[in-house]
This record gives C-alpha cells, structure tokens and sequence, in this order.
C-alpha cells in the first residue's frame, strides 16, 4: 500500500508519518494544494490522507482568514477529492467538531446534520462535503487534538512548570483526542477495509470540560497545588470582538468507530502518559 502524506509538519502529520514509515510525508513547504503547480505522481499512491488544514480559529474571523481558511479547508480538499476521483487512490480527511453549533443534548453521530458557528467551522463543513463526494474515502472527526506542537495541554504544561494559575472555560465539554490514537485509527481502517465514510474518532472515556482538563494536567505534573479557575465561554472571550463562536458541546458519538474496531483509549490515560514523556 503506497501512502501519501499531506500536511506532515502538523501535530497529525507527525503522527501518521511516525505511524507510517514507508509512506511519502510531504510538510506545507514541500506541496501546498492552495496553490497551482509542483502536484505528486497522484496515480502512484494507493492512499492520500490530508492531515494539512488551516487552524487558526479566531483569525478566520478576519477578512484575510477567511480567505485563508476557505483555501486550504474548503478548496483544498475539494481540489483533492477531484484528484481522487480521476486517479482512483483512498482519499483520508480529517474533520472537527467546529462544523456543529454545539447545541445538540448528548453526543453528536456521524449522522447529525451540520451547523457550524463560524468561519472555520464552515469552511471545514464544505471541505468534509466535497471529500464526501469520493466513493473510497474515510473521513475521521477528532476533537480537542493533542499531540506534538502547540496544543492546549501543552500550553497548561508550560502554565504548570511556571507556577502560574489559569482560568480557563467550564462551559465547553468533549473530549482530547491524542494524535497517536488518530493516526492508528487511520491505519486501522485502512487495514481492515472498513466500510468507507465518517467516523468519530476522538479519546474515550467520560467528557470533560476544558477546565477539567487542565486540572488533569496539573495533577499529572505534580502541581494539583496550584487552582485552575473556572469561567465562562462569554466571559473569556468579551470584549474580543474577532473570537470565533465555539460550540459548547463538542462531545461525539464513538459506537461506529468501535464497531469498526478502532481503539478509543481514555483520555485520561492517554493524558498520564503524554504528560509523562514531555
């Protein structure tokens, strides 16, 4: 199975290129699908899994970011799934809980219909609807991604050896997904031939405000001593007029994926041992 890698320099490129180590991993340096010209030998992959995306969430909100956003996360994978379709290789695509407005009781399904809050979320939506339009494809939705680079539970870690307090949002519950989990996952059904479609993959386990999190990644740190105070979605973001909308609830529904035999460790542990090896 001959794989290749877009967007390799990220925290789920890394991990897929770790988890696949004879496939092609190509950074934003080596090719950008936003731009024309310099593309691969698409017909000499069986496989391409598109870990490349534009995250930046709150600068979406701008005018320049919303260019951005919608380049590399509505055209980009729009561009791909047509490469897909005419050169006939698996195309992998990685989604987001911003394409649900969060209002929804209880866990979101693959089948739940979208809504995104923002520029981002929209822009994802597009993508993930133009990737669907491939026969062979997997689309996985990860929330909370924690893996190598500049993440949340990196940032409390950095928060944690300095001493320092934070405040941080109770009022937004889901889930760290671990880059690792994901990039096995995508191995996973590769593998196995699993049907093809959207699947849920994020850590298992009971969800968690953001807030709970960080109080996790303290005590993992050995500075349960130092209060993570709670606040609001609203209060944290006043008076910042370019914040991007969040969804509250970003927690999904992980039975397809399980079915599927997709391993789903607890966040939790995930988290000990992520905390263990920083």
């Amino acid at each position: 199975m001959k794989v290749l890698i877009l967007g390799a320099g990220g925290q789920v490129g890394r991990a897929l290129a770790a988890a696949l180590p004879g496939s092609v991993a190509l950074a934003r340096a080596d090719f950008d699908i936003t731009r024309s010209g310099g593309e691969p030998d698409w017909g000499g992959f069986d496989v391409v899994v598109n870990a490349a995306a534009h995250t930046d969430v709150d600068g979406a909100q701008t005018t320049e970011g919303r260019v951005a956003t919608w380049r590399a996360n509505a055209v980009g994978p729009a561009t791909l799934a047509d490469r897909a379709r005419r050169h006939g290789f698996t195309l992998v695509h990685f989604s987001t809980e911003y394409v649900f407005d969060g209002a929804k009781t209880g866990a979101y399904t693959e089948d739940d219909p979208v809504a995104p809050l923002s520029a981002y979320g929209a822009a994802k939506a597009a993508g993930d609807l133009a990737v669907r339009g491939v026969e062979t494809h997997y689309l996985l939705r990860p929330t909370w991604v924690v893996g190598e680079g500049r993440n949340f539970v990196a940032t409390m870690l950095g928060l944690a050896g300095r001493g320092i307090a934070p405040t941080v949002v109770a009022d937004q519950v889901g889930r760290p997904t671990f880059a690792p989990d994901i990039a096995a996952a995508v191995l996973h059904l590769l593998q196995t031939g699993a049907p093809h479609g959207t699947y849920h993959v994020t850590g298992g386990g009971e969800p968690a405000s953001w807030a709970e999190v960080a109080r996790a990644v303290f005590a993992a740190a050995g500075r349960d001593d130092l209060a993570v105070t709670d606040t609001t979605t609203a209060e944290y973001f006043a008076g910042k007029p370019d914040a991007a909308p969040r969804p509250l609830n970003s927690v999904l529904d992980l039975g397809k994926a399980q079915a599927a035999g997709v391993a789903t460790p607890d966040w939790r542990t995930q988290l000990a041992g992520y905390v263990s090896r920083s």
